[in-house]
């Protein structure tokens, strides 16, 4: 197994590979990157392992991701698998590979460190041959990553749903905060507050489900609160409180009695 690359994603799956006894490898395209690569405990890759590997998981940039597809295909024998680990890249990226087994493997895991677990996360898989996409299942229950297929034509759709889910809880963390900014709360002491809050919410979420886990004002039906809030929040922040709230809105709607939900769609269809 050849990891390509060996920032972030390279480097914390490198190491859980290894640490799964895979024989691993790192390949880097400057001196930077086999410094960080030996640094971190695990081998550089020679053109020997280049050449005698089972697979090549590409973990670079993805605007990076066709140009050097295109280098390795030069080098590699059509026996080396090709794997971007790209969330919204189609398979097409990795170019014409005739004869070849291309797939995709992006864990759905907001990794800021190489020493980021992956375990206990999901890798989403993309492959049209048996062979690969069986030891790319296999390297996924090896580092602890559950799995599941993305068709080719929804991974825009898919990759957007992992970005809110990531990039988007903290922007929302960010207009939480500035909300309390409102109310005179220094940033550092807001964040503080405000992350076992969304803690709580998501551990409600795991065990219960996302109408189960909803708490709030709009599940209580309480329109003249929501209409304070609206009223209180800075310009920038209350299109997004109504717009979430809108959603809250849908998931509570089993649970609001007629008076109250009329009362909320009102309020907010006109904001």
């Amino acid at each position: 197994m050849v990891i390509v690359g060996a920032g972030r994603l390279g480097g914390a799956l490198a190491l859980a590979l290894q640490a799964k006894r895979w024989p691993v490898r790192v390949h880097s395209r400057d001196d930077a990157g086999r410094e960080r690569t030996r640094a971190l405990g695990l081998k550089p890759a020679t053109v020997a392992d280049l050449k005698k590997a089972r697979v090549c998981v590409l973990c670079v940039p993805d605007a990076a991701v066709p140009s050097v597809s295109e280098a390795l295909s030069r080098e590699l024998p059509r026996t080396v698998a090709l794997v971007h680990t790209a969330g919204a890249l189609p398979l097409s990226v990795l170019g014409t590979q005739r004869g070849r087994a291309v797939g995709s493997f992006h864990p759905l895991c907001a990794v800021s460190s190489v020493r980021d677990s992956l375990a206990g996360h999901t890798a989403a898989i993309s492959t049209r041959s048996p062979a690969l996409r069986a030891l790319l299942q296999r390297m996924a229950e090896d580092v602890g990553l559950a799995m599941f297929d993305v068709p080719e034509a929804h991974r825009a759709a898919y990759h957007a749903g992992a970005v809110l889910s990531a990039g988007g809880l903290v922007s929302l963390a960010d207009a939480a905060v500035g909300a309390l900014g409102a109310a005179g709360i220094e940033p550092e002491a807001a964040l503080k507050a405000l992350l076992p809050l969304m803690r709580s919410a998501l551990r409600g979420i795991e065990a219960r489900g996302l109408s189960g886990g909803l708490t709030g004002p709009i599940v209580r039906g309480d329109a003249g609160v929501v209409a304070a809030h609206l009223a209180a929040l800075p310009s920038d922040i209350a299109p997004l409180y109504a717009q979430l709230s809108r959603r809250a809105l849908r998931l509570a709607s089993g649970r609001l009695q007629p008076e109250p939900r009329a009362a909320l769609e009102a309020l907010l269809a006109k904001k």
